[in-house]
């Protein structure tokens, strides 16, 4: 089994390029070749600048290469296609034009990867968690998020040669177990891969190692995050939205949470995964000074058990 670890803007606050308290990019790529990371995503559109030059540099500086760019917005309107087609030209041609990552025997597709996220509903948002409460999309808006994510990935592929792989996420509108079987059946492999996420998945009321062992075949990129259970209790009682139950903490340390990392391992090695992994612990950016902290915390827990 070959896997490599890589990191996430999103382990610093950066989850919104708009939020005033996000700490430079610079720092952020800094602190994650501090904890050993070979490689990081680019995070949210509009956090690390269109800037090959100044990002080439930054990168090299800091030993890191990209992993992947983030495509997380509004997949559902048909208003905002353009805007989403604008920002996978935009991600593409930057991360086609840096230092490639090793391709691992057995590695499905090449790094870097353009990860499809579906958010910007509030009235999700505000339901993350909560399957029997959460509103579904009508027929039409379904279709129109497929089609969306269809067009996405084929100008990713066919245009840049990135591979586009789609992460269901707390807050959007492919959260439930009943979203990610029907996307499953509506988008085949052949387009998209799948990128899952242990900590959305718990968040979301689904047993990960089950997921991940079901969805094997369609796995192309896997997110590992771990949930502290008792703040995970207390925000599933309260009114409040995604990122704010991660201000709050929700997200821990991987091997401090309630999330099952030593059987993760067996299965991964069971279904032959290879490939990459990267470690995310959604944060308000105000409490990012502690970040290095984490994640080297969340990198040495991975490698005593195994990874």
């Amino acid at each position: 089994m070959s896997i490599k670890i890589s990191g996430a803007p999103c382990c610093w606050g950066v989850d919104d390029p708009k939020n005033p308290y996000l700490p430079p990019w610079e720092q952020v790529l800094q602190e994650a070749s501090l904890a050993g990371y070979k490689g990081i995503e680019l995070g949210p559109y509009g956090y690390i600048p269109m800037d090959i030059e100044r990002v080439q540099a930054e990168l090299s500086k800091n030993n890191l290469t990209i992993i992947a760019g983030t495509i997380f917005d509004d997949l559902v309107s048909e208003y905002n296609l353009e805007n989403l087609q604008n920002q996978v030209d935009d991600i593409c041609s930057l991360i086609t034009k840096l230092p490639l990552s090793p391709q691992g025997v057995g590695q499905n597709f090449q790094t870097p990867y353009l990860v499809l996220i579906d958010w910007g509903h509030e009235e999700r948002d505000y339901t993350a968690g909560h399957p029997d409460r959460a509103k579904r999309l009508s027929t039409k808006d379904w279709n129109n998020m497929i089609s969306h994510i269809r067009i996405l990935a084929e100008q990713a592929w066919s245009k840049y040669g990135v591979r586009p792989v789609i992460h269901p996420h707390a807050g959007g509108y492919i959260e439930f177990e009943d979203e990610i079987k029907k996307l499953l059946q509506d988008i085949p492999y052949e387009t998209a891969g799948l990128c899952l996420d242990t900590g959305h998945l718990y968040y979301s009321k689904m047993d990960p190692v089950q997921w991940l062992r079901d969805c094997a075949e369609r796995l192309d990129y896997i997110h590992f995050k771990d949930i502290d259970l008792e703040i995970y209790d207390q925000v599933m009682g309260e009114h409040i939205r995604f990122f704010d139950a991660c201000g709050k903490g929700v997200m821990c340390p991987i091997g401090q949470g309630i999330i099952d990392y030593d059987s993760i391992h067996t299965l991964l090695k069971e279904i032959n995964y290879q490939g990459y992994i990267t470690i995310e612990q959604e944060r308000d950016p105000r409490n990012s000074d502690t970040s290095l902290r984490d994640v080297s915390q969340s990198i040495a827990y991975l490698k005593s058990v195994g990874y």
